[in-house]
């Protein structure tokens, strides 16, 4: 059987997802166009070898949608002969894409395939898509006669049942914006950010070189000041107990990025003469309580953990998705992993969390570390909305 091996990746900088966004003026096409097209320059890759282009984008409307995949590898200067294809499971969208690719090419369907995510939230905002419609039908409402709730209340119902108090989301969110400003100050994102020019509000190109979210200079004590994001007359009386600790500051923003991946058997890898970063090692994805939606990380850890024959300990590096800190807080209490490993080099809290992308970023990111860090196992997880949950494991090579 073929194995599958991660040639490269590469992310943009992450760019604030509202009006005025350093990434904002650009079609999400076009951000997307730019991180293939500097996979392509970054392998030396025949852009003719490529089987197929498979991307996650979760706001597929408006300029996200027709199958945006399409668009950006046309966009990107792909043969019109590259197919290519959109997937949706909601923010590990490029997970699951990177899953598909390499389950491809294990199978022997595939020889070379790009796996990359886009989302561009400050031009297609975020449940946008629903158009205001009921995406659920009878049957659901039927299967939970209560309703399910939107991420921030799950987030909320999370840090309830694990205590996690206010002061704890707070502190961690305050540290992943430190780890990731330190990473930028030492250099360590140089290597997987793909720098690039797009328009400014009055049309004139300006170069994009970091995330703009990461704010340095974040406190607990900061934090502390900002109010509940998600209170609500409704939800406060169909949960009378919350106590609302769940804010701006310690949930993920919304963001605007793309990132990108190639992926190819070993022995497809050697006879273009690439040297392979990675193995990707085991895969898994899950169904959880959608009405915690989030927890479904932690089934899934230990589902690829299983897969694997792996144990928790010789993970050398998690990449966790720091949607709202009581997701990643919750998933440190069950699982116990060490968290000095955990997304060392800050988290969505700081980084930010363009959805359809943050699978294919969270990658990036992993081999950068395992890199920097000579680990050998990197471990990936991401909650997705619905309650279900991707998770990864790579080996280093």
């Amino acid at each position: 059987m073929n194995d599958a091996v991660i040639v490269d990746a590469v992310r943009t900088p992450i760019g604030k997802g509202k009006p005025g966004g350093a990434l904002s003026g650009m079609h999400p096409v076009d951000l997307h166009a730019h991180v293939i097209r500097s996979l392509l320059e970054r392998t030396g890759i025949d852009p003719a070898a490529v089987d197929d282009v498979i991307s996650g984008a979760v706001g597929q409307i408006g300029e996200q949608s027709a199958n945006t995949a399409r668009w950006a590898a046309l966009a990107a200067g792909l043969p019109e002969s590259v197919p290519a294809v959109t997937v949706d499971r909601q923010c590990g969208s490029s997970q699951q894409a990177i899953h598909f690719a390499a389950q491809g090419v294990i199978s022997g369907a595939y020889d070379v395939v790009i796996a990359s995510g886009v989302e561009s939230m400050s031009r297609v905002p975020i449940g946008s898509q629903t158009a205001g419609r009921d995406f659920l039908g009878a049957g659901v409402a039927e299967r939970y006669p209560g309703g399910l709730v939107p991420q921030g209340v799950s987030a909320e119902l999370i840090a309830q049942r694990w205590d996690l108090s206010r002061e704890r989301l707070d502190a961690f969110a305050a540290e992943s914006h430190h780890r990731a400003a330190r990473a930028w100050e030492e250099g360590r994102f140089a290597g997987e950010v793909s720098p690039l020019k797009a328009p400014s509000a009055d049309g004139t190109p300006v170069q994009v070189t970091h995330d703009e979210s990461v704010r340095p200079g974040t406190t607990p004590q900061i934090l502390a000041g900002l109010r509940p994001a998600f209170r609500a007359d409704v939800w406060q009386e169909r949960f009378p107990d919350l106590d609302w600790r769940i804010t701006a500051g310690n949930s993920s923003p919304v963001n605007d990025g793309a990132a990108a991946v190639l992926i190819t058997s070993g022995a497809t890898a050697r006879r273009l003469g690439l040297r392979p970063r990675a193995r990707l090692h085991s895969f898994a994805v899950v169904g959880d309580d959608p009405l915690l939606m989030l927890t479904g990380i932690i089934p899934a850890t230990r589902k690829v953990l299983d897969r694997a024959g792996l144990s928790l300990e010789e993970i050398d590096a998690f990449e966790v998705n720091e949607a709202f800190t009581s997701v990643v807080l919750a998933w440190l209490a069950e699982t116990g992993a060490d968290p000095a490993k955990v997304n060392v080099n800050g988290g969505a809290t700081a980084l930010g969390h363009p959805l359809g992308a943050s699978g294919a970023r969270l990658m990036t990111t992993l081999l950068s570390v395992l890199e920097q860090r000579g680990g050998r196992y990197g471990l990936q997880t991401m909650c997705e909305a619905g309650g279900l949950a991707n998770a990864t494991i790579v080996e280093r090579l």
